[in-house]
């Protein structure tokens, strides 16, 4: 069971458009859709779809150590665009991938250095997990055991650590892209976006979100003929008995928590709770448990990780082409290994592949 600190969500926004003249992503940055950008020990992976073959789609990147461990880690997500493959799980990918921090530091001193672009995004965007140096926190404050760190003291040790990635970064995104410009197939590029992170625990003063939750908790009200304020109960010892008796219209009574759960910020596009419980939007299957491989490397269990959530869809545009939304989906969960297995210095640099359990959305207008 995961401790009380690891059960921790963390919350994903959308922090403004990656452009590439003024910013310089790196495997640090967590960011959506664009090019992803490799660890430095690991090779260029091109993911396909399990169901029609064709290539995937960089949908959502995550910079993701874990606490006390030496390697950086990297969770990259794919999906084919297709109309055909909305909604599948097959037609989803997701990579593990993981370099010690020594040999980052080899890789980033052999390659020849170049002026970076400072980073403009708020810098906190680098940062998830369980992992609390991440954070700046230090023992005895508010928060996960501590305080932020002051704003300029964070940018200068994020540039320091951004400069590090990027001369690497900027010789494997030019290789990317002559690679891709080679390919006659139609690869698609998702307009890139800045990841910034909140606990969630931190959204309940937030005054223009709680509007904003009102405004759809009355209309999926109306929609559905149920208090949603309700389906939870409150003090007294009677909520759950009122719960399971208040049904909505389409009787989905998983879809309302979700709901309820998601109020103070329906704008989120990501969740983050490694051996957290995932928030399902709709009835999971009854054998979940069986229905998550073990791991495809050392044959151990699997952890839920993260999710991505509905309000990411409207986000996921072609970066060369119109404003219709290239992907459908109601949530994406995604299953790692537990012990998160990684073979050092076995000069494979290949990316471990993860579980991905993929559920449609029941009413995706509400969140548009």
């Amino acid at each position: 069971m995961a401790s009380p600190a690891q059960e921790l969500t963390l919350v994903g926004l959308c922090d403004g458009e990656l452009d590439s003249k003024k910013h310089q992503s790196s495997y640090l940055t967590n960011k959506v859709g664009g090019q992803p950008d490799w660890l430095p020990a690991i090779s260029r992976q091109s993911p396909r779809c399990g169901r029609c073959g064709a290539p995937l789609a960089h949908v959502v990147q995550v910079y993701c150590p874990l606490e006390a461990s030496p390697y950086h880690r990297n969770l990259h997500l794919f999906a084919c665009p297709g109309a055909e493959c909305s909604g599948r799980s097959d037609c989803w990918r997701v990579l593990r991938s993981q370099c010690l921090e020594a040999e980052a530091e080899v890789a980033a001193a052999q390659t020849p250095s170049r002026p970076v672009r400072a980073q403009e995004a708020p810098l906190s965007a680098t940062d998830w997990c369980d992992t609390a140096d991440d954070w700046g926190m230090e023992e005895g404050d508010d928060g996960w055991g501590g305080g932020v760190k002051e704003d300029s003291q964070v940018q200068e040790e994020a540039a320091a650590a951004e400069a590090e990635a990027a001369s690497e970064t900027a010789v494997s995104s030019q290789l990317q892209d002559l690679s891709l410009g080679d390919s006659r197939e139609d690869v698609h590029v998702l307009r890139p976006f800045f990841i910034s992170v909140v606990e969630e625990s931190d959204l309940g003063g937030e005054e223009d979100d709680l509007h904003h939750a009102r405004e759809l908790l009355r209309e999926y009200e109306r929609r559905e003929g149920v208090a949603v304020g309700e389906l939870e109960g409150g003090e007294g010892g009677g909520g759950q008995e009122k719960y399971e008796k208040t049904k909505a219209r389409h009787g989905d009574a998983v879809f309302s928590r979700f709901m309820k759960k998601i109020s103070l910020c329906p704008q989120q596009i990501l969740r983050y709770c490694r051996g957290g419980k995932p928030l399902f939007i709709s009835e999971p299957p009854s054998n979940m448990a069986q229905v998550v491989s073990a791991c495809g490397s050392c044959g151990g269990s699997r952890t839920f990780e993260l999710q991505l959530m509905p309000a990411l869809v409207s986000l996921l545009q072609r970066k060369d082409g119109g404003a219709e939304a290239e992907l459908e989906f109601g949530t994406v969960l995604v299953y790692t290994c537990t012990n998160s297995c990684w073979t050092a210095g076995s000069g494979s640099g290949s990316a471990v592949e993860e579980f991905c359990f993929v559920q449609t959305d029941p009413d995706q207008q509400l969140f548009k």
